[in-house]
């Protein structure tokens, strides 16, 4: 069998999606826990600034120039092409210019910290220098971050998510543990940072000794070619543009309302909002396993990649859907439960507005896999490039309008629009196979229409009740209409086989 069609076998999507959903479901499950102590041990306006903190150590590993991104797609490329003559240089070339990019960043960052603690965000006052100093310490580990996702886009091409996993799932658990074990002896954002990009170092260390395993012959084979270096630079530009505008229109909303409105406010938005994106992590985990799959199918059998296409966004919405209703119908008893009357108070309705907007984007990010991985980053580039400056604005106007629920809701706005546009571009790239999208219509309707009925009903047994009909109905529909014959099959031998073990054990 070629190695195309080895990496694009449904069972090795299927158990690297398994192991992406455990690797990405771990930090959430942390998080839950850990977030209210941490509220409590470092106090509002310090968590507040903490968010902003791991905004930017995941923001950083984008600032690569897309060559990261590139190098995933390059590397599948040729592995599905027999080519791998020249992957070793390939990638010594993908992470010295990685790591330049890095430590320019680093500079930035530098020069520019002072001004936007003491000028831009609304800091209190005794907090400003110890922020300062936390944001400089954080600079210093840039090019560890950035380089250390070369890495890990080399375990991607692959498909060595097993690798993936042994060194995202500690680390995801660390970046919500760490602080919380720091705290009983210091509540310094320098020390709560230090600590945090101690985990990264040890993480890139780990990612790096795993590409020697799979790859033998790196080292051997250190070189760094200009030629290469232009070729991966054609395909990270316009990756580049979405690596730097995505994150933007992801958090600017948290930048905004601490500039206008205070970093209190910041942590009433970002608390919910911490748990909620984390949602995105069905999605996460097929996009990264699709992206490598498709990079290597693209070329050679795009019926296959339609294939590959219409099983992610149809297992998104099955995966998401439940836990959004859920999420927007009992928003207020969640969030009395998991923190206090403050967050009840203020952050209700920002919790039912991204979590609408978290299901959109779930289903957005599999058509952006597609895009990417057929070649295409500048398609994504230019629908960001055009959203951003009406994004801004209508943000601003939102924090002026309803404070932290109008940038919800901008946010929320956006990306349904981001969504229906990536769906309609990768079906454009798929040409003849293109998928049908009336049905998918359908469902996305009916389910928005759920989601409101359940926001607007005010005693709880009723919302209990509405969600319950609401569940049957769904996995009825999707069971029946959704489905494929091969996976109920499929879902029938997974449960007779339990039946089978569970017999056997009692015996």
């Amino acid at each position: 069998m070629k190695r195309s069609q080895t990496l694009t076998q449904s069972p090795l999507l299927a158990k690297n999606t398994v192991l992406n959903l455990i690797g990405y479901g771990s930090p959430l499950i942390v998080a839950v826990f850990s977030i209210p102590m941490i509220v409590d041990g470092l106090g509002t306006d310090r968590f507040g600034i903490l968010t902003l903190a791991w905004v930017l150590i995941g923001y950083f590993g984008l600032l690569d120039l897309g060559l990261g991104r590139a190098l995933t797609v390059v590397v599948a490329e040729k592995l599905g092409k027999e080519q791998t003559s020249d992957i070793p240089q390939t990638i010594w070339t993908a992470l010295f210019a990685m790591l330049l990019v890095a430590i320019t960043l680093s500079m930035v960052v530098l020069l520019c910290s002072h001004w936007m603690i003491y000028d831009v965000l609304i800091i209190p006052v005794g907090l400003k220098k110890e922020t300062c100093r936390a944001f400089l310490l954080l600079a210093i580990f840039i090019p560890i971050v950035t380089v250390s996702v070369g890495f890990r886009g080399i375990l991607e091409a692959y498909q060595r998510f097993d690798l993936v996993n042994i060194v995202r799932i500690p680390l995801g658990i660390y970046s919500f543990a760490a602080p919380l074990a720091v705290i009983p002896f210091s509540v310094d954002l320098q020390v709560v940072i230090l600590v945090l990009c101690l985990g990264r170092v040890a993480a890139a260390c780990m990612q790096f000794v795993f590409c020697y395993k799979i790859i033998p012959d790196l080292f051997p084979n250190f070189s760094i070619e200009p030629k290469k270096f232009w070729m991966l630079m054609r395909f990270g530009s316009w990756m580049t543009v979405t690596n730097i505008i995505s994150p933007l229109l992801v958090y600017l909303d948290r930048l905004f309302i601490g500039a206008l409105v205070s970093i209190t406010a910041v942590a009433y938005y970002a608390t919910p909002s911490e748990v909620i994106t984390k949602l995105t992590l069905l999605s996460g985990a097929l996009m990264s396993v699709l992206f490598p799959a498709i990079s290597s199918s693209f070329g050679v059998d795009r019926q296959r990649s339609a294939l590959l296409l219409e099983q992610g966004l149809k297992y998104v919405f099955l995966g998401t859907f439940p836990i959004v209703l859920l999420l927007v119908g009992f928003a207020p008893e969640g969030l009395a439960f998991w923190l206090d009357d403050r967050f009840l108070q203020n952050s209700t309705m920002v919790t039912r507005i991204l979590s609408t907007g978290i299901f959109f984007t779930c289903l957005g990010q599999i058509p952006y896999a597609f895009i990417q991985g057929a070649g295409r980053p500048d398609l994504t580039g230019k629908l960001h490039l055009i959203e951003l400056v009406p994004y801004i604005a209508l943000v601003v106007l939102g924090i002026h309008w309803a404070g932290i629920a109008g940038a919800a809701a901008i946010w929320t706005f956006r990306f349904i629009i981001d969504t229906i546009a990536m769906y309609l571009i990768a079906q454009k790239q798929l040409g003849s196979h293109r998928l049908k999208t009336k049905g998918k219509v359908v469902a996305v309707v009916l389910a928005l229409t759920a989601i409101s009925i359940l926001a607007l009903l005010q005693p709880v047994k009723w919302r209990a009740v509405v969600y319950f009909l609401t569940m049957a109905v769904f996995i009825w529909a999707g069971f029946r209409y959704m489905v494929s014959a091969d996976e109920k099959e499929f879902l029938k031998k997974v449960i007779r086989s339990y039946q089978k073990s569970g017999e056997n054990n009692s015996d």
